[in-house]
């Protein structure tokens, strides 16, 4: 049996005939960029998070970068964010000439919110936390710290679409919630797609001039802005997936449940959730010290792994400018040699997980 790590086709399968009715009424539309189906899907999207506004944008990297562009937040200026996450997290604030300051992951792969009133400086500007593998930070101090200090407060939602805090949605917390779409996501796109969520009308209509080329109508200009705009398409085929994405993350659930109760080798840690945080499992990462060894055991026997992410920013190529080098974040370094994301997907089979797990218990006996 052949376990691919992520597999997307199960997920088109599942709800075939809705995507492709949609996908030929948005074709035979005749309006392909910022229409109806744009609109719709940020009403409700933002509906579902119980947020005021939701702009669509091209992808979640842009959400990111832009969100920082309209807060002003630029050189000299410093933005504290994990050490642990993707690096489009980190590029988010630096295309904008700011200087990441990174803080150690806790137990839970998230922002260790003990650790960043520590960091804050006069140059300080705003709190980046990223909601990674589909759990939800510990927002309560996070969002007390940002409101003693005055930051402004992002969060990076790219992996946690549903995850709540102590029962509200992650991407609400803040200022700016900054969301990707791309394919992989639970709530995936067929190609880029992304979307900043406000409670703020000003931020949201910041955004949505920025987005298209900084015009409020057009050939009218305000800004420099860019051509970022959520298209019609996929903003269509993520109305038909968002209309399932409380049975998508429910199946996720219910296949890492089974990870978690039945896993019982004691050469890996399983995943921890925190009190009061749900996760939408967007990811089930697991640590091991023996990782690489593990990784080519599973590949042997057909099961393909993910590591998210074996390169920590602060010491990939593109940031060896900030003179960062290895040791100055030891617990992010060592999350990097260890963490293992285990096969997850719309459509594994019973038989495949109950593999993937035969196969787990049996590693080093």
């Amino acid at each position: 049996m052949k376990i691919m790590a992520n597999r997307l086709d199960r997920g088109f399968e599942t709800y075939q005939e809705e995507f492709e009715n949609k996908a030929l009424e948005v074709l035979r539309s005749g309006w392909y960029v910022l229409g109806n189906e744009v609109r719709s899907f940020e009403e409700e999207f933002a509906q579902y998070l119980d947020a005021k506004y939701c702009v669509g944008l091209a992808s979640g990297l842009d959400a990111l970068w832009i969100a920082f562009r309209v807060l002003g937040i630029g050189k000299g200026d410093e933005v504290i964010v994990q050490g642990n996450t993707y690096i489009a997290s980190v590029m988010g604030i630096t295309i904008n000439g700011a200087t990441p300051v990174f803080v150690e992951p806790d137990e839970y792969n998230n922002i260790d919110a003990s650790k960043i009133e520590e960091k804050i400086t006069e140059k300080t500007k705003a709190i980046l936390v990223v909601h990674l593998y589909g759990q939800a930070s510990k927002m309560d101090e996070v969002v007390r710290i940002a409101q003693k200090y005055n930051l402004r407060l992002v969060e990076d939602c790219a992996q946690s679409h549903g995850a709540c805090f102590n029962g509200k949605m992650t991407g609400t917390f803040g200022d700016i919630g900054c969301f990707s779409f791309y394919p992989s996501k639970n709530l995936g796109a067929f190609g880029d797609a992304g979307a900043i969520v406000t409670n703020n009308s000003k931020i949201a209509e910041d955004v949505r001039i920025f987005r298209n080329y900084g015009s409020e109508k057009r050939y009218h200009n305000k800004v420099v802005g860019a051509n970022s705009r959520l298209d019609e398409m996929q903003a269509g085929l993520l109305r038909v997936r968002l209309k399932h994405i409380q049975e998508i993350t429910e199946e996720r659930e219910k296949i890492c449940n089974r990870y978690l109760d039945r896993l019982r080798n004691t050469l890996f840690e399983l995943p921890k959730v925190r009190e009061n945080a749900t996760t939408v499992w967007h990811q089930f990462v697991i640590h091991c010290s023996r990782r690489d060894e593990l990784m080519e055991y599973l590949k042997e026997n057909d099961i393909g792994t993910i590591i998210h992410y074996p390169i920590p920013p602060h010491l990939s190529e593109a940031y060896q400018y900030l003179g960062l080098e290895e040791g100055v974040l030891p617990i992010t370094e060592k999350f990097a040699k260890e963490v293992l994301s285990l096969p997850l997907y719309t459509g594994m089979t019973k038989k495949e997980q109950d593999y993937v797990i035969e196969k787990l218990n049996e590693f080093g006996k």
